[in-house]
């Protein structure tokens, strides 16, 4: 008798109902895996990660203050009238007539914004956009309409009249595109395999990177009289150009179609995945069969406040540490021209070229160390880093870019390793949407940026300090947030809230051992 009671508590524990096969287990089951066709295809995807970052940081090169000096008597163009002393140590003393748009320099805030409009359309369009791709429209159609959307915005910039409808169009091609980075990211890794998810997520990173780089290479290429808006042409056109390409390429989430009840679309997209691949290890009837009791199961659980409720479980704590690194991430490439260098084309490829380890850096984090602990440290190292560049003085140029760069460095490393935190914390029905959120709050920081970096421009604790500050205490909140390295992406409400349950579940069994004891 003394034994019985043990025995039957062990048989409850044990008697549980077989877990159902997930979305996940029944995509690999049925494709066996990811094969070389469907890799490239989800890489394809993630090259609009390099035409978003040339709309994010075409106003470095645009919007710049232009080389100046002053010519007395320059025929055609200014009189010698118009080369007063004022005039020549600052062109913000030439009379209107001379200036594009009748616009003075006269205060920091005109001058920032245009690219402050830009972050604050993507801020509004996230808020507005962010939950079409979870819900009507889906991954690929909400990508391809925002990519066109940005580059009809874009093209349209190079024949703004004045200022305030160059800063109008910047504000719309923010809000085309807010959603960009998120479909990109969520589409590319969704088409993909466990084993490979964090390669597509490291490609995501290095065409964003290409996307950066670029932009100097362009600036540098065109004619030295071209206007500006000659780079919004190149960089418009041709992300159009890769929108309609993506039509036919790109193929939709068969995750998202089996959460969203679509199961015809589903078994199609697999089927075309399978036969690309050649690698379908089961039966056509078998997935179909599958595919209703996934139905069944998701069915309950799309509701909307059941999608606010797992939203807002968790996401306060990872957008204020993405506050914190998109505040300095969009604020550094603006800042270089405050470090002392002469050379804009030089300063922001050095930090262009800063994006390259730090993916790689991701690409290794990613895989071996855990997401908290990897924010945590990047956070702190771009703060300590940013706050040098205050105490450096001001003539020391070399010293005070080498800490700027160590610092975005470390900032593009941990902006990096937050987004993908982000898509491994919430399930497959509000991932979209979750991760738009945190981009949000990114852009958000890069609202704040522009006009940081101008009133940065004559005391630089008015940027760099306040960078300092804000990516030091927001990286903080990651402590707040729970491991997922090694998880599975989960697809359903109900699996995520399994999974909670499944790790307080051993804490529970321990301490109702230790009552039983006693």
């Amino acid at each position: 008798m003394a034994n019985t009671a043990p025995a039957q508590l062990e048989t409850s524990h044990n008697a549980k109902a077989p877990k159902p096969m997930s979305i996940h287990d029944m995509i690999e089951a049925y494709i066996g895996g990811t094969g070389a066709v469907q890799l490239l295809k989800a890489i394809f995807v993630a090259i609009a990660w390099a035409f978003d970052a040339q709309q994010v940081f075409i106003s470095v090169f645009t919007d710049a203050e232009p080389g100046w000096h002053c010519v007395v008597g320059s025929p055609g163009n200014y009189s010698s009238s118009s080369c007063s002393p004022a005039a020549a140590k600052s062109p913000c003393a030439l009379p209107p007539g001379t200036w594009a748009w009748d616009r003075q320099a006269k205060t920091r805030t005109l001058v920032s914004l245009p690219a402050s409009s830009f972050f604050a359309g993507c801020l509004a369009g996230g808020f507005l956009l962010t939950t079409l791709a979870d819900s009507v429209l889906g991954r690929k159609k909400m990508l391809i309409l925002s990519l066109a959307s940005m580059s009809v915005a874009g093209a349209l910039t190079a024949f703004a009249p004045n200022v305030w409808a160059y800063a109008a169009l910047r504000f719309a091609a923010g809000f085309a595109r807010s959603v960009i980075g998120t479909c990109t990211l969520v589409l590319s890794t969704e088409l993909v395999g466990k084993k490979w998810r964090d390669m597509v997520n490291v490609a995501a990173f290095f065409c964003y990177t290409f996307g950066f780089l670029s932009l100097p290479a362009l600036a540098y290429a065109l004619p030295r009289d071209a206007s500006w808006r000659s780079m919004y042409v190149w960089v418009s056109v041709r992300c159009l150009c890769y929108a309609v390409l993506l039509c036919f390429v790109a193929q939709e989430s068969p995750r998202w179609l089996l959460v969203r009840g679509r199961t015809q679309e589903a078994a199609d997209t697999l089927r075309q995945i399978a036969s690309r691949n050649g690698s379908c290890t089961a039966s056509i009837s078998t997935l179909e069969a599958r595919m209703k009791v996934v139905e069944a199961r998701t069915s309950e659980d799309d509701g909307l406040f059941s999608t606010l409720r797992m939203m807002w479980r968790r996401p306060w704590a990872i957008m204020a540490a993405g506050f914190g690194a998109g505040t300095v991430y969009f604020g550094m490439p603006l800042n270089v021209g405050s470090l002392g260098s002469t050379n804009l084309y030089l300063s922001v490829t050095y930090n262009a070229l800063a994006e390259l380890p730090s993916a790689i850096m991701s690409w290794l984090l990613i895989a071996r160390i855990n997401r908290r602990s990897s924010v945590l440290a990047f956070s702190a190292a771009a703060s300590a880093c940013s706050l040098a560049c205050v105490a450096i003085p001001r003539g020391a140029a070399a010293p005070r870019m080498a800490a700027e760069l160590i610092s975005f460095f470390a900032t593009c490393t941990a902006y990096n390793i937050v987004l993908v935190y982000a898509m491994e914390l919430f399930p497959t029905s509000v991932r979209s949407s979750a991760v738009g959120l945190v981009r949000q709050a990114m852009m958000l920081g890069g609202v704040a940026a522009p006009v940081l970096v101008a009133l940065g421009r004559e005391r630089t604790s008015l940027s760099f300090g306040v960078f300092g500050l804000v990516i030091g205490c927001s990286g903080l909140f990651a402590t707040f947030l729970p491991e997922t390295r090694g998880r599975s992406m989960l697809d359903t409400v109900e699996e995520e809230e399994e999974s909670n349950e499944a790790a307080v579940a051993p804490i529970t069994d321990t301490a109702a051992a230790a009552t039983d004891l006693v």
